[in-house]
């Protein structure tokens, strides 16, 4: 029949069944009555949970930092980057935290220090007792050998406040990390969190590997999975997840410039309940065709005015020196930053609220070796600590923020002292709008100022020598340059999008360009030292 492991920890009740095949072979979760009744799906998933075991228990033989993370480097690796893996986690005060994949506790015993409960899970048998070896003198800590793709895991429904995994989903396939959210979604209490950290692209570590089942996939393919993923409890109610970050591993990019270890922060929500701006830029402002028609138009990599002209004449003023360190407050798909990072070797830190901006720079830092990190984050709501930044850069985004002198404020706080900011941005003649640009400006949702009015903020946060130029002269330049461009190459731009996107941009550019010309919209440039 089969064994019942059950444990009740935490508040949370767990239960797991392991049953023998008529083979006589011990496979966690999988009923096989006879060869011929097995389906073709079942005996995949049997094959890549075999595959998936064999390769673990091949590389768990020394049970080390080195083979857990696959890197001769992971000691030194290690010191920088659980702290920061830590930093990411919201507060776990006295909650129940459910880890999976939880190795041989690098993790653990740091969750077990303020957890109310951790139940550590890793189905290698001699790795999960590594685990009970180090970190067992925790009270608050349970261990279970279980394979999480089994459907014999039995966990109970809204009984976690905290999922965490490391390196898991990338040893499962696509339909078992499919199945797994859902489940997990089942698992969590509403407003509950789930972490997790994928490499993506391509292996990091340097371990020699005989074969290697890893599936290295894209980060949309994890942001999709978790994004479209619904549960329903008994009463029919309806959640869903938010994500509240998804960032590079700045460790990582620190140290072997690579951008492709990923994590996720997400939170169980009421499926009713409004995400507000990071939707309407997703699924209105800024969809992925949208997206790549501005890049179609800026040039590649850049979704912001001159592309990669005005970045060149901007970032020249800012006397960049090797190793400083830049936020981009709005990095879109990140041509900016890896101009910067490249030609100046600076690192560079870039944040945007859309998540499909985020995951275009992380697919356009293939193969880069410059220090660039990039993070879905709200700017108004995010947090640094002072004195952070030599450079704090940003390219028509602000236009969005409706509080900018809180948002300035944060800037120089943020800054060193002799740091400088450097903004471009939309702005409006002094004096009240036209109707029809004041329809503009609230169907857009946007918030702007005139040139001079701000300056005045930036003055207001403490910045000194602000520069506050009228570059409306040059903006429109630009815009006829890419109008011209656009029309000269319309069959093109016709064949790779549609007859509909081609109108669009024009009809957009035009009207830019009509209410730059009667001086209702102009666009400024602005610089400003602490």
């Amino acid at each position: 029949m089969g064994v019942q492991w059950s444990s009740r920890a935490g508040g949370f009740r767990i239960s797991f069944v392991r049953r023998r095949c008529s083979a006589g072979m011990d496979v966690a979760g999988v009923v096989m009555s006879d060869a011929s009744a097995c389906c073709v799906a079942g005996v995949l998933e049997v094959e890549e949970r075999k595959a998936q075991k064999s390769y673990w228990e091949e590389h768990s033989k020394d049970l080390t930092v080195e083979a857990m993370m696959l890197d001769s480097r992971a000691t030194d690796l290690d010191k920088e980057e659980r702290p920061e893996i830590l930093s990411l986690l919201p507060s776990y005060e006295g909650k129940s935290v459910l880890e999976l994949g939880a190795g041989i506790g690098r993790f653990t015993g740091e969750l077990a220090k303020t957890a109310g409960h951790v139940l550590a899970m890793d189905f290698i048998e001699s790795v999960i007792k590594k685990n009970e070896s180090i970190n067992g003198h925790h009270k608050n800590a349970s261990f279970m050998c279980a394979d999480v793709t089994s459907p014999d895991l039995m966990i109970e429904d809204n009984s976690i406040d905290l999922i965490f995994s490391n390196w898991l989903l990338m040893y499962l396939s696509d339909e078992e990390v499919e199945k797994l959210v859902k489940r997990m979604v089942k698992w969590l209490k509403v407003g509950g969190y789930i972490f997790f950290r994928e490499s993506c692209f391509h292996q990091s570590g340097d371990s020699k590997r005989k074969v290697n089942p890893t599936h290295y996939r894209e980060p949309r393919f994890y942001t999709k999975v978790f994004k479209e993923c619904q549960a329903l409890d008994q009463a029919g109610n309806s959640f869903e997840l938010s994500l509240l970050t998804c960032k590079c591993v700045g460790a990582y990019v620190k140290n072997k410039k690579n951008q492709n270890q990923i994590c996720w922060l997400w939170q169980k929500v009421d499926s009713t309940e409004d995400r507000g701006f990071q939707k309407f830029l997703d699924n209105v402002q800024y969809k992925t065709n949208g997206i790549l028609r501005y890049e179609r138009i800026f040039g590649e990599g850049f979704v912001s005015t001159g592309g990669i002209e005005t970045t060149k004449e901007f970032v020249d003023k800012l006397d960049l020196r090797p190793a400083q360190s830049v936020l981009d407050v709005g990095c879109g798909i990140g041509g900016g930053d890896f101009y910067m990072a490249e030609k100046y070797d600076v690192h560079v830190v870039g944040i945007d609220l859309s998540i499909n901006m985020v995951s275009f720079a992380l697919e356009r830092a293939i193969g880069r070796s410059c220090s660039v990190e990039f993070e879905v984050a709200d700017c108004t709501t995010k947090t640094y600590p002072d004195n952070t930044f030599d450079v704090i850069y940003s390219r028509d985004t602000i236009l969005h923020i409706q509080d900018k002198p809180s948002l300035f404020k944060s800037f120089f706080n943020w800054l060193k002292p002799g740091g400088k900011v450097l903004i471009s941005d939309y702005c409006k003649c002094p004096g009240k709008p036209s109707e029809e640009f004041a329809a503009y400006i609230k169907q857009r949702g946007y918030d702007l100022h005139d040139v001079k009015a701000y300056g005045k903020m930036l003055e207001n946060a403490g910045f000194h020598d602000v520069v506050a130029e009228d570059r409306t002269d040059q903006f429109l330049n630009v815009l006829q340059r890419e109008l011209a461009e656009v029309e000269k190459n319309k069959n093109e731009f016709v064949s790779d999008f549609s007859q509909e996107d081609y109108d669009d941009i024009v009809n957009g550019w035009k009207a830019k360009l009509q209410r730059s010309s009667a001086g209702e919209q102009r666009w400024g440039l602005f610089i400003a030292t602490k």
